[in-house]
């Protein structure tokens, strides 16, 4: 085994990244909810201790979490994205290969350790982590990315562990597999648990046991290099790069129904310039645009669904082409009388900018729109998101009565965005 792999985990990244601009959090139970402030996606140890279930509706729960003054906190990503970003630049002064996994996860190469210097690197990491960010962490760290997720899970449920395992030897890695249920093996999940226990396989070693005849038969090539990995055996690359997606959607739920097409306008007009901002951040265009426009039943009211897509006359990646295609398509879809409750807008039929195909009798100025595309993107990345928008977008103040912006999610308990804008910066008084 001469590999050797980290993960490493932000602990309960969401509520950490309340708490670490609010220490009066600390010990204190936290829930973060979901868009619209719907369910709860996010839960401190503390509120896990009390029982606070993972999902749960908000309103159904509200008597428990004022009964234990629970801090109930809106979805904040622009912060925690930002958050995030931070992590994994100091992650990368620890290792030069490095895979950006999920907003609060990240594989490290760190085969150029050895033994114990692995642990003493990974205290290092975690100690500077929460120096530069103000977040915990845990580490796992195994040969292989499989174990090294198995470690990073015995980090947070083994006492004394002092947030770092290292699992390296035959020995350490065969009593962590005997002690882990297969459905809890990354990759395998609950349905392919069931199936597996007909057979007699009920722990991470008994799979790994398994020959590979038969593992290659009930789970598929994909199963078979996930036991090779549980043997110790490398089947999974660091991902260094990601890939480009396939295609791109924006979506959200309304705050409140809204029925007038203006409305719905100005909500499409914004996730359309989304799309087309993270086309620009991949470099790629599009050429197929569709928009979608739910209503939800309401009594007796009727649910209606429906979608348009257009095929575009020529691949783009500019706000100005996705916001006409999209208010075009919107008018196919809309029909009064209906309280509309989400909308969305996906980009598909991908391809790499510079492999656009352009009509011969092309009527617009790419070049033009490729300069400003350019300047709008250079200004939102200097001075925070949608600094500069499409007016077609509407224009709004972000603390007007949501009854002048309905289709605006609903965020009661949003904290500030401390570190991307200005107007939000935490004071501190001397």
């Amino acid at each position: 085994m001469t590999s050797l792999v980290a993960l490493v985990d932000c602990n309960n990244f969401y509520a950490s990244c309340e708490r670490a601009f609010n220490p009066k959090l600390e010990g204190k139970p936290i829930v973060v909810l979901s868009n619209n402030d719907g369910c709860i996606i996010a839960r401190s140890e503390e509120a896990k201790a009390l029982g606070i279930p993972m999902g749960a509706s908000a309103f159904k729960v509200k008597p428990l979490l004022e009964e234990n003054n629970v801090q109930v906190f809106s979805s904040n990503y622009t912060l925690y994205g930002d958050m995030s970003a931070r992590v994994m630049q100091t992650l990368a002064h620890f290792s030069p290969h490095l895979e950006v996994y999920s907003i609060d996860e990240a594989f490290l190469d760190m085969s150029y350790l050895k033994g114990r210097s692995a642990c003493e690197q990974a205290q290092q990491l975690r100690h500077t982590v929460m120096q530069w960010t103000g977040l915990p962490v845990s580490v796992g760290i195994a040969p292989t990315k499989t174990l090294a997720k198995l470690a990073n899970r015995f980090c947070k449920k083994t006492a004394g562990a002092n947030h770092v395992v290292l699992l390296q030897n035959t020995a350490d890695i065969a009593e962590a597999l005997q002690q882990t249920e297969v459905g809890a093996v990354w990759g395998i999940g609950r349905q392919h648990a069931h199936k597996l226990a007909a057979f007699g396989i009920y722990t991470a070693k008994d799979l790994s046991d398994a020959s590979d005849a038969f593992v290659k038969k009930h789970l598929t090539v994909v199963g078979l290099r996930t036991v090779k990995e549980l043997r110790g055996e490398p089947c999974l690359q660091l991902e260094e790069v990601a890939a480009n997606k396939q295609h791109i959607c924006t979506s959200r739920s309304f705050g409140q129904p809204v029925i007038d097409l203006e409305l719905l306008q100005e909500a499409t007009a914004l996730y359309a310039s989304q799309c087309a901002a993270k086309l620009r951040r991949q470099q790629c265009c599009t050429s197929a645009v569709t928009v979608f426009l739910q209503a939800y039943p309401f009594k007796n009211e009727q649910a209606y669904y429906n979608s348009k897509t257009l095929q575009l006359p020529a691949a783009t990646s500019s706000t100005l082409e996705l916001l006409h295609y999209a208010k075009l398509a919107l008018t196919f879809l809309f029909r009064p009388g209906y309280r509309y409750k989400k909308c969305g807008v996906i980009v598909s039929e991908l391809c790499p900018e510079a492999q656009a195909q352009l009509p011969l009798l092309d009527t617009i100025d790419r070049a033009k729109h490729r300069r400003l595309m350019q300047a709008v993107d250079s200004i939102n990345a200097k001075w925070g998101k949608e600094t500069v928008t499409a007016a077609a977008q509407g224009v709004y103040d972000e603390n007007e009565n949501d009854r002048k912006n309905p289709w605006k999610m609903k965020s009661a308990y949003r904290s500030n965005r401390y570190t991307t804008h200005l107007e939000e910066l935490l004071c501190v008084q001397v």
